[in-house]
Parts: C-alpha cells; structure tokens; sequence
C-alpha cells in the first residue's frame, strides 16, 4: 500500500535525478521521510525502482531542464503544489581543452546546460517554495575563482563561476523573499561525471549534504556551502 502524505510532510523538488548525485540526493530525501517530486530528461531505471521502494514518497516527472516549454509545462503540471525545498541539479563535462581549443558548439552546450538553464528553471519553478522554504543549486568548488589554482577543465570551472554568478544575481533580486538560497559543493565524487577514481561514494556524501540543508533551512540570504557546511571561498 502507498505511504499517504500527511499535511506536516516535507515536500521537494529535484530537478535531475535520473543519475548520479541528483539520484542519490532524490532517494535520500524520501528516504528521510520526504514527498519527492524528481524530474528526469528520459527514463531512469534506477530512479523508477528507487520510486517503487519508497512506498510512495518519490513520484517522477519529465523534463528537458534546457527546454523553456517543457519547464513551462512542468510548472503547469504542478500548479498548486507548495514546496519546502526546489534543488536544482545538472552538469555536464564535454572535454578538457584548454579554453582556446573548445569548439564553440561545446562552450555552448556546457553553459547552457551547467549555468543558463538551473537558473531558467529557479525562475520558472521558485514560486511553489513556501516562505522560508530552500532554493538550491548544486555547484562546484570547481566554480570557486579563489581555488582556482591548478591547471585543467577550464569550461567546466567557467561554467560552474558563471552559475555562481547567476546565483548571485538571482538572490539579489529575490532579496526580500525570505527563502534559504543555497549553492552547494558536494565534493568529488565517484560518478560518471566525476569519474570512478573519484575520492567521495555519494551513499556517503550526500546524507551529508541533505543535512546542510536541513540545518540551513529558515535561514534567509544566499550561501556557497560545502558537504560539511563549511563556506565555500567565492
């Protein structure tokens, strides 16, 4: 039988959880008891068996993030829906060029995909956050400017500074809203865009990031913040 909601539940939004820590970070949160709303571009086995396993916490939804008319028609789908907590996760890793050598289809892609559209669909999606709820980006310290200071993946750490960036901007308009805004570096991970050489399993680390933002909610204004909560240097 279906778990059925009840009205003090947490209710989330993950936005890319087909794979990777957007899947983990989705099963997490229902998991710990949350109703989950989890968006994938085409279907995910392991997300539909993570929706079978969790007794109805975790319900799936399409969608294209870069496509402006299907984030439309999500917001359309969901209407009336009030949420705790909207997390915004995608990145994509086309090459490591220098940035000289990227072909310009490439640089393209990569920040469409890594900075324009997670802040295309904060926009499109950041009006179901209840008051004093949590908007939440999942970012990079490979976006941090100030660590900057080894060589490689120059798109990718410009993508990540400039979602960053857009972040910024979108918190200073959104200034009196009252919501917890995040940006979040969950670490080096073992994932296929992390590589499996990686430091960090994400069935380790990203408990850890759902507790930060846990502690953080409530709590106004825009953050850069590791696993462990600990600021990230812009």
């Amino acid at each position: 039988m279906s778990a059925t909601p009840t009205a003090s539940a947490r209710r989330a939004l993950v936005v890319g959880a087909s794979r990777g820590l957007g899947l983990v970070l989705a099963d997490e949160l229902a998991r710990r008891d949350w109703q989950v709303i989890a968006t994938t571009r085409r279907d995910s086995a392991g997300l539909r068996a993570i929706a079978d396993a969790r007794n109805g916490r975790l319900r799936i939804e399409s969608l294209e993030m870069t496509s402006p008319r299907e984030l439309s028609a999500l917001r359309e789908r969901l209407d009336g829906r009030r949420l705790d907590l909207l997390f915004v996760n995608a990145a994509i890793n086309l090459s490591n060029r220098p940035i000289d050598e990227v072909p310009t289809h490439e640089f393209t892609e990569v920040m469409i995909t890594n900075a324009l559209s997670p802040l295309r669909a904060l926009a499109a999606l950041h009006d179901l956050v209840v008051p004093g709820g949590t908007v939440a980006v999942m970012s990079s310290d490979q976006g941090s400017i100030t660590r900057n200071t080894e060589e490689g993946y120059e798109l990718y750490k410009a993508s990540k500074a400039a979602l960053n960036q857009l972040m910024r901007s979108y918190a200073t308009r959104q200034a009196g809203d009252g919501r917890t805004k995040l940006l979040i570096d969950p670490g080096h991970n073992r994932t296929e865009l992390g590589g499996f050489d990686a430091p960090l399993d994400p069935r380790e680390s990203i408990p850890a990031v759902v507790d930060v933002l846990e502690a953080q909610a409530g709590t106004p204004g825009l953050q850069f913040l590791d696993l462990h909560g600990e600021a990230v240097p812009w």
